[in-house]
């Protein structure tokens, strides 16, 4: 069987910027296996693997080197980038079905890519031991989502960090966020995967889900420009809408060719 895979850089003004992600367009269902085996092989944070539904809607599910995740945020504009770039899509938006329910993304006169995805919830907690002793960074605040998110003083805090990923890989959630104010920028962050084989993500839009309703309260600000403090970095516009959070970038493609399984 002969599958295309198309790697795209998403929250990139150009390639060897933002964070690479692997789009495979299907024609018919995968075994769960088989994508896994896909993902582990391209080695990238996260695979895509999108299937059409409907008109200007397609199936979509994400693949880590070490496991499937319930919402990724640079492979679906990937695989929006993809579709658009294609002309597979008749509109200005494509629905994207997952386990996080559905997922616009609408291409703006620009080039501009705006995700509209659903808002983390999160809530104070203490410290864990491994995440105190990972970071080995002082902290401000501590919350607790579908990752933790840490608070830290200042942006070189964020960006002295050196976690020790042997102690963050024992937590029980899927990643850790470290965030400050930033200086050119309303924010930044880094993020830290390790039990799913992403010691650090370039760019993490799923984290700026709990990013942006943190932020947008605590400077009482609906649009903030953020960055990702990693060392291929990238930015991205975050606006709240309601229970929802808009996330703008652009993505350029990098490569295209095609698998053999």
């Amino acid at each position: 069987m002969k599958l295309d895979l198309i790697q795209i850089d998403a929250f990139a003004e150009k390639v060897f910027q933002g964070n690479p992600a692997a789009v495979c367009p299907l024609s018919n269902r995968l075994e769960d296996s088989v994508m896994q085996s896909i993902a582990s092989e391209n080695n990238l944070s996260e695979t895509a693997f999108i299937l059409k539904s409907g008109v200007d809607q397609y199936d979509i599910r994400w693949f880590t080197p070490d496991g499937e995740v319930d919402l990724c945020g640079h492979a679906t504009m990937a695989s929006a980038h993809f579709l658009f770039e294609r002309k597979l899509v008749d509109g200005r938006t494509v629905v994207f079905n997952s386990r996080s329910g559905r997922l616009p993304v609408c291409r703006h006169a620009d080039g501009q890519l705006e995700m509209d995805f659903p808002e983390q919830t999160f809530a104070p907690c203490e410290a864990p031991p491994q995440l105190l002793s990972g970071l080995n960074v002082g902290m401000k605040e501590t919350y607790r989502s579908i990752d933790y998110l840490v608070i830290l003083e200042n942006q070189q805090q964020v960006l002295n960090c050196t976690p020790d990923m042997n102690q963050l890989m024992t937590l029980d959630l899927r990643g850790v966020i470290i965030s400050a104010r930033g200086h050119c920028s309303d924010f930044v962050s880094r993020f830290f995967a390790p039990k799913y084989g992403i010691h650090e993500d370039p760019v993490t839009g799923s984290a700026h889900c709990i990013l942006a309703p943190y932020w947008a309260k605590t400077l009482s600000k609906a649009i903030l420009k953020a960055r990702q403090l990693s060392k291929r970095g990238g930015q991205l516009t975050c606006e709240m809408n309601g229970k929802r959070v808009f996330l703008k970038g652009r993505a350029v493609t990098y490569m295209t060719g095609e698998i053999t399984i």
